[in-house]
């Protein structure tokens, strides 16, 4: 990957454990690999970086290098709707465009390219326009995702750098934890579960959820419910622990 890490927009603990979990698999990760070059040669494809390592040998070469919206030739320019320099719809939380009269949503607009996200956002834009919801809009910081790696990913609203960033003068507590699933109480090799709850002000509001291991795609859902309602750090300690699970771990972090 060209990156130093994965999931650059993720949370720093998702992004570390995911990559020490693929190498304890025995996936080769290479960080700073910019391509340069994939040759053909009697021994399968060999793939050059910048740096002038070089990966020999490969049967299969699998690009994943993101895309761009097509919006190029839809005639923005003579509306008045304003792109970005790659090329993405440029809105407000309303997704209203540069042009009165004129929205985008999904992923022509670059923001958070799920097809839950996209329904959600025409949705809520419906309501405005149609419905007589005017501050009706879809929140794209409390947005549940899971990456279904190995171990899966699921994580909900800010990322601890990310909540520093945005409330650099609120007082700040971020709780974690780790521990063997008791999926894994009987087996020689036993993955850990990691997590963090990422809480902001006095009262510690929620505003960042992110678990790794396992069920972390089944548990992310329900906690999502909770921070898009604004639940405290307290609500999660007053909820009674369902025993034995991992999401129990939640709600009961000192």
């Amino acid at each position: 990957m060209r990156g130093a890490r994965l999931l650059r927009r993720f949370d720093a603990l998702l992004a570390d454990k995911l990559l020490d979990a693929l190498r304890v698999s025995g996936v080769e990760v290479l960080t700073g690999f910019t391509p340069t070059a994939l040759t053909q040669a009697d021994a399968g494809l060999a793939l050059e970086s910048t740096d002038g390592r070089r990966i020999a040998g490969c049967d299969r070469v699998l690009w994943a290098i993101g895309r761009k919206p097509r919006t190029a030739e839809l005639g923005l320019a003579a509306a008045g709707v304003a792109t970005d320099e790659d090329g993405y719809i440029e809105v407000d939380k309303y997704q209203n465009t540069s042009t009165s009269g004129i929205y985008a949503v999904g992923d022509v607009t670059g923001q958070a390219e799920l097809t839950p996200v996209a329904i959600a956002a025409g949705r809520r834009l419906a309501d405005r326009v149609f419905g007589g919801q005017a501050d009706r809009h879809l929140r794209y910081d409390m947005i549940p995702t899971v990456v279904f790696s190995h171990p899966p990913i699921g994580t909900v609203g800010l990322s601890e750098q990310a909540a520093r960033e945005r409330y650099p003068n609120e007082p700040m507590r971020i709780y974690q934890g780790d521990f063997v699933s008791m999926f894994y109480a009987l087996t020689e090799v036993k993955p850990r579960t990691w997590m963090k709850l990422v809480t902001v002000g006095a009262d510690e509001r929620v505003v960042g959820c992110h678990v790794i291991g396992q069920a972390a795609d089944e548990i992310i859902q329900g906690f999502a419910v909770a921070l898009t309602m604004g639940a405290r750090k307290r609500d999660f300690d007053d909820t009674i622990a369902i025993h034995p699970t991992s999401a129990e771990e939640l709600v009961t972090m000192r």
